[in-house]
């Protein structure tokens, strides 16, 4: 795929202009996380009893991350159609609406259809913006860039669980209501893109030819596999978005079903934010000093450990364990995509980092689904995290494979 050039843009603008932007997306993901596996665990008691509504739970999830392969798989015939910068006008505008009308939302119909609308803007949000970042990194590194769009994610997911509980409570247990907040947030992230001043002149729209279109995306898929090193980045990718998928998923169920209140759901959340915020400060130059696959290692590694003491873990134990092992992710969250970004030409990047992007998606396929297995053939929730140790495990395998 061509490089896109761009037309103007304003002179102080530059690679860590975008990565700005993930204090906004911090922000708004944080406060989606805390409520959003609630919203829909409450969307299914009304059909069915509790613990069959937390496995629904992970089936929905599944589906919905299903949905968001597809997406990814067809971003790279939609960035031929579209410039970068036209499409994160629509995806964030598309955010910002859909998570207003979702707070209101009363019917579990059109909470579902604006889920589906949201998941995609929001995959094609998570490809474009590491494209913008890639293009504007000549003279700073991916690894500078991701370090500071992490930092300031963190920085807004650290605040963001305690204001969303916050929320909840004052409109009577509502956890809905958070998500007007979200759209809120995304609302202004799009205000601030604006300021760029970034202008791509219009890519011209050639009628579509499903047979032709269908064969350029396996012959892309083909060709992404066979690139060196391209198989072991997306495996790890995928094992690091398992971890988090079952993460985000399941702990604030574990939270509320074993007795804890909201406010102390809240609390834990914003806590585990912390060892991000402060291993990102020193994540950019640690990689570059010590490489990728020695904090790839240690957070697989750490997270397995921890997930098989939590598996028996209970009480203010296992609270303390949500936290620790947020240190494993935060070795793992600056550096989990470098492997794509470091052995690819920066001139496919934007060919290829759709399928690549898959990996994000994919694993909230597999997971939940073997979450709820694991739930069905033992009763209780806890067993998920028999699943993140046995992946945490296979992932590191792959990582230092020599294949």
């Amino acid at each position: 795929m061509r490089k896109e050039k761009y037309l103007a843009i304003n002179n102080n603008v530059n690679g860590f202009s975008f990565a700005n932007l993930g204090l906004f997306t911090g922000f708004a993901g944080g406060v989606v996380h805390a409520v959003y596996s609630l919203v829909l665990l409450g969307i299914f008691k009304m059909f069915m009893n509790e613990e069959m509504a937390s496995g629904a739970v992970g089936v929905y999830a599944a589906i919905y991350a299903m949905f968001a392969v597809v997406v990814g798989i067809f971003s790279a015939q939609i960035l031929r159609w579209f410039t970068k910068t036209r499409l994160l006008y629509i995806v964030m505008a598309t955010l910002g609406a859909c998570y207003c009308m979702m707070s209101f939302s009363v019917k579990p119909s059109t909470f579902i259809m604006l889920d589906y609308v949201v998941c995609c803007a929001s995959t094609m949000f998570g490809i474009l913006l590491p494209l913008f970042m890639s293009d504007f990194s000549r003279g700073i590194g991916m690894e500078k860039l991701n370090a500071r769009r992490l930092l300031w994610e963190n920085i807004g997911a650290f605040v963001a669980p305690m204001y969303a509980m916050l929320v909840v409570n004052y409109f009577d247990g509502n956890y809905r209501m958070p998500l007007l907040a979200a759209g809120m947030i995304y609302i202004s992230g799009l205000l601030f893109f604006k300021h760029f001043g970034i202008v791509q002149e219009d890519k011209i729209i050639k009628p579509v030819n499903l047979h032709r279109t269908f064969r350029a995306l396996r012959m892309n898929a083909k060709a992404f596999f066979k690139k060196p090193g391209m198989l072991r980045a997306y495996v790890v990718n995928f094992g690091f978005y398992a971890l988090r998928s079952m993460r985000l998923l399941y702990v604030p169920i574990i939270v509320i079903e074993n007795g804890f209140s909201n406010e102390t759901l809240g609390i834990i959340l914003s806590i585990g934010i912390l060892p991000y915020i402060i291993l990102d400060i020193f994540m950019g130059k640690w990689m570059k000093k010590y490489g990728v696959k020695l904090w790839l290692t240690l957070g697989f590694l750490s997270f397995g450990m921890f997930s098989l003491i939590a598996t028996f873990a209970s009480g203010y134990t296992l609270l303390a364990l949500f936290v620790l092992w947020q240190v494993s992710g935060a070795f793992m969250e600056a550096c989990h995509d470098l492997l794509f970004f470091n052995d690819m030409p920066k001139a496919e990047q934007a060919r290829f980092y759709g399928i690549f992007r898959t990996s994000v998606n994919f694993p909230s396929v597999v997971a939940p689904l073997l979450g709820m297995l694991c739930i069905a053939i033992f009763g209780t929730t806890s067993a998920v995290w028999m699943i993140t140790a046995i992946m945490a495990v296979l992932s590191t395998i792959v990582l230092w494979s020599k294949r």
